[in-house]
C-alpha cells in the first residue's frame, strides 16, 4: 500500500530495531528516492559517532545526535529532509529550500533530477549536531546557575 505521500507501509514487526525498520523502509521504495534516502541515511550516520537513528511518526526516519537532527520522508515526486532546528544555523551550502518562512525548521526538497550535494549536506548535518552541542551545554550550564541561585536564596533566607 503507498499512502499520499508515496511512503510504504513497512510491516508492524514488534521486534524489529529502528535500523531494521529503516532498512526494510528504504528497500521498499524501488524508485530513485529510495536511493536517495539511503544516502540521506549514509550521511547522517557518518556525521559523527554519536548519531544514532529512530523510527517515528508511524513511517518516518529520524536521526538524532544530542537532539534531534532531522527527519527524512519519500514524497510523490521528491524526498524531503527537514532539520528540526535548522532556522538557527547557518545554510553556507545554500540547500535549504523549503520551510524558509519557519522559526525553527528548515527542510530540503530533492527532486528526481536534483544532483544532490553530498559534501554540503555532510557539512550542513555537521552544523546541526554543533548546534545541538551547543544548546546542550547551555541547557546545562543554565541549570547549573539557577541551582547555584537556589542554594544561595537558601543561605540568605537562613541568615
Amino acid at each position: 500500500m503507498v499512502t499520499k505521500n508515496a511512503k510504504k507501509k513497512v510491516p508492524e514487526a514488534p521486534g524489529l530495531t529502528p535500523s531494521e525498520r529503516i532498512d526494510l523502509h528504504i528497500a521498499g521504495i524501488p524508485d530513485w528516492r529510495g536511493k536517495v534516502l539511503a544516502i540521506i541515511r549514509r550521511i547522517m550516520l557518518e556525521a559523527d559517532p554519536a548519531v544514532t537513528e529512530d523510527w517515528k511518526w508511524m513511517g518516518s526516519p529520524v536521526w538524532y545526535c544530542d537532539g534531534m537532527i532531522a527527519v527524512a520522508n519519500p514524497h510523490e515526486g521528491k524526498v524531503k529532509v527537514t532539520f528540526a532546528k535548522g532556522a538557527h544555523f547557518a545554510d553556507t551550502g545554500h540547500l535549504f529550500n523549503a520551510g524558509l518562512e519557519g522559526k525553527e525548521w528548515r527542510a530540503i526538497d530533492i527532486f528526481e533530477k536534483d544532483r544532490l550535494d553530498e559534501s554540503k549536506l555532510s557539512r550542513l548535518v555537521k552544523t546541526a549536531i554543533a548546534y545541538n552541542r551547543s544548546q546542550q551545554k547551555g541547557k546545562k550550564i543554565e541549570k547549573v546557575v539557577a541551582t547555584a541561585g537556589k542554594k544561595a536564596g537558601q543561605v540568605r533566607k537562613k541568615a
